[in-house]
């Protein structure tokens, strides 16, 4: 097991920092967050016996990419606020059903809404809409290739491939009919009501980067079908709280570029280590690599950045919790009382 989360997480790092280093290099690192989104692609398919691994590695790099294009186009555009909601909206359902539909794990639209946001929001000249673009299809591609590239260490690893690597059997679940499914609806409903409200209450706030807010909702609230759980809501707040003082510690002393990426990478390496194990464990390293992202895309004064992480983040985990809790509570309501003796 342990085997097998240092091959992901491994492989999570690399596909993030290779494409920061080029970015680095060629001196357009203002675009890091292309290359980020784009190596999310490496998040999916984490155990598929490679067949499968193929069809939804696939498929989340399509979506991912197709959300990062149409937050490029609203970029270019300067789309008005009603605009971004409504690409939102979409955004989230679109990501929903086709998770369930494609059997995506991770199946909540998290890194799809986070990718929109953040893209959404950039300045874009029109002239630069290709080369981000295609930084992103860069990025996605090369993560697509090491999430894939397993099949080939096995095949050279042959009979020594039951040591180094762990047996791949959990296959994703296909459901075509998934769009008809009410649990899917109630879903993107619960959604999109979460991302709008905090996202909503967060800018009558004046509070920067509201889109921390939306993020934080559809973190908490589970896939299609799955279990509301209270805990997951405390442990996004808690995580995070203690993960923006860590990122403080990074960001605050100015370290040179090269040291951020590295970080970059140490963090994507140990959120893929712990969030199969424990949620609020794996944010001490989420946190700061979504902060030192932003942060090289598009900096800002640190005390600001961390502060508004905290306010947002504890804004939309209450809104999902109060969600989640009244959820919770129709459950009761409807659940048959026993017959009385």
């Amino acid at each position: 097991m342990r085997a097998f989360h240092f091959e992901v997480a491994s492989r999570a790092a690399l596909s993030v920092a290779l494409p920061l280093v080029v970015l680095l290099l060629t001196d357009h690192l203002d675009w890091a967050a292309y290359a980020a989104f784009g190596a999310m692609t490496s998040l999916f398919g984490r155990n598929e016996p490679y067949r499968v691994r193929m069809r939804t590695v696939t498929v989340a790099a399509l979506l991912m990419l197709t959300f990062i294009t149409f937050a490029l186009v609203l970029a270019v555009a300067q789309a008005p606020l009603f605009v971004l909601t409504l690409g939102l909206v979409a955004v989230l359902a679109v990501g929903i059903i086709v998770a369930s539909t494609a059997g995506l794990f991770p199946a909540t639209p998290v890194f799809f809404v986070f990718g929109y946001a953040v893209v959404a929001q950039l300045p874009t000249p029109g002239d630069e809409f290709w080369p981000r673009f295609l930084v992103a299809v860069a990025a996605a591609s090369f993560a697509w290739t090491l999430t894939m590239s397993g099949w080939l260490l096995r095949r050279v690893a042959g009979e020594r491939s039951d040591a180094l690597f762990k047996n791949l059997l959990y296959g994703a679940l296909v459901r075509p009919a998934a769009y008809r499914d009410r649990r899917v609806w109630f879903s993107v409903a619960q959604n999109v009501v979460g991302a709008l409200l905090a996202g909503g209450l967060a800018m009558a706030a004046g509070i920067g980067h509201p889109y921390w807010a939306v993020v934080s909702v559809v973190a908490v609230l589970p896939p299609p079908g799955a279990a509301h759980s209270v805990s997951r809501a405390f442990h996004r707040i808690i995580g995070t709280a203690i993960g923006v003082v860590i990122a403080g510690l990074v960001l605050v002393p100015g370290p040179p570029v090269f040291v951020l990426i590295a970080v970059i990478a140490i963090c994507q390496f140990g959120a893929e280590m712990l969030i199969g194990r424990h949620y609020g464990a794996a944010l001490l390293f989420v946190t700061p690599l979504a902060l030192t992202v932003v942060h090289l895309t598009s900096p800002a004064p640190v005390h600001t950045l961390l502060i508004d992480r905290v306010i947002e983040t504890t804004l939309g985990g209450g809104i999902a919790l109060a969600i989640v809790l009244l959820v919770q509570a129709a459950a009761r309501r409807r659940k048959p009382r026993p017959p009385l003796s």
